[in-house]
């Protein structure tokens, strides 16, 4: 292996919406051996700024199945729950600056628009802002969410698995929400904000959000700092062939026998799964192994 990255920080950022299974266990074991594999630092971070899907007892569980599978953070959890003044700054500054506007428009009203521009909705429901408010609320409207206005252009994005993930964000997406009309601070800005203040340089973590990459990296540039490298894994399909979820019968991993559910995820993520029984040893092998197809020696050799 090559000599650590000490530069490297990679982090684990699930939703307490419940327990871990199958593909939450995947995406946290990729991004555990890509930490180990270049000798970094590996964090975790519990996103629970959507408190209406949060479960009661999630974070506690999530963090003891951790525990139990090896899969320890150098350092304690970050709760975003705790880190709305910092959201609140981010959202200030992009304002000062006029790259965040008010929005006064429903979601009815950004599909009607689209619709009558012929456009479809994505498989998932994603609508493309049609600019309403860019400049400036209509007549008699209230503000009810905050968005970022999005440059044109296409945004390039080179993930380390995937490879050209580039888009076109103002084009495919439009101006996206930085601020709910709930309230509640949305995804991309949290995300991007507390990244950026734990220093994370690298990003491993289910295919499922690769289509969120150029959003991140165009709202990081926003805001001046350094957007991560991008890895992004095969995430595990439900019986109906989306992503595993507790909606299409997703069920908890049983962490007390934590070999068989390290074995799985190793298996889904391209790998034999190590032969060796202890817990340690499995760990460390398995490190290897992924240090030989992801690694910095692999990354440098072009593998």
């Amino acid at each position: 292996m090559s000599a650590p990255d000490r530069g490297y920080v990679g982090r684990f950022a699930p939703s307490p919406t419940g327990p871990l299974h199958a593909g939450s266990v995947a995406a946290a074991l990729a991004s555990w051996l890509d930490a180990r594999a270049h000798g970094g630092r590996w964090l975790l971070r519990i996103e629970d700024i959507d408190r209406p899907r949060e479960q009661p007892g999630a974070t506690a569980s999530i963090l003891d199945t951790l525990s139990r599978l090896g899969l320890r953070a150098d350092g304690d959890p970050v709760l975003q729950s705790t880190r709305g003044a910092h959201y609140e700054a981010a959202l200030y500054a992009l304002r000062s600056v006029g790259l965040a506007y008010p929005c006064g428009c429903t979601r009815r009203e950004i599909a009607d628009s689209q619709q009558r521009a012929g456009l479809s909705a994505a498989r998932h429901g994603e609508l493309v802002y049609p600019g309403t408010c860019r400049d400036g609320l209509p007549p008699g409207r209230e503000p009810r969410a905050w968005r970022l206005r999005v440059p044109e252009g296409v945004v390039r994005v080179d993930d380390r698995l995937l490879g050209d993930c580039s888009q076109d964000v103002a084009a495919e997406v439009g101006d996206f929400v930085l601020r709910r009309a709930d309230g509640m601070w949305a995804y991309q800005l949290a995300v991007v904000v507390d990244d950026a203040a734990q220093g994370v340089t690298h990003v491993v973590r289910g295919a499922d959000l690769a289509g969120s990459t150029a959003r991140q990296v165009v709202l990081a540039g926003a805001l001046g700092v350094r957007s991560p490298r991008w890895l992004h894994v095969p995430v595990v399909a439900g019986a109906d062939g989306d992503k595993l979820s507790k909606q299409n019968g997703a069920t908890a991993v049983d962490a007390a026998r934590p070999l068989p559910v390290l074995d799985a995820a190793m298996a889904h993520l391209g790998f034999e799964p190590p032969s060796v029984r202890g817990h340690d040893a499995w760990l460390a092998e398995a490190t290897l192994r992924w240090a030989a197809r992801h690694g910095p020696r692999a990354t440098a050799s072009g593998r």
